[in-house]
């Protein structure tokens, strides 16, 4: 194990402590599964996210050269 610091919001701590200490776990350890988490898994939103992303790409959109001038700004 390393010892890390990390600058973490003081309300979130406060809340995060609390919520560790009333489940009796490890702050550390949770940190530590979230981190593993992160790296192991893909996120499941992210093949559909990037789907949605390409059927948006490829939308009919009208070209506009100049936005103030179109809209009258």
């Amino acid at each position: 194990m390393v010892l890390k610091t990390f600058n973490v919001d003081e309300s979130v701590y406060t809340r995060f402590s609390s919520f560790c200490k009333s489940h009796g776990i490890s702050m550390s350890k949770q940190v530590n599964l979230f981190m593993k988490a992160q790296i192991e898994q893909e996120p499941t939103a992210k093949r559909e996210y990037l789907e949605k992303l390409d059927k948006i790409r490829k939308g009919n959109f009208v070209q506009i050269n100049d936005f103030p001038r179109e809209y009258g700004l």
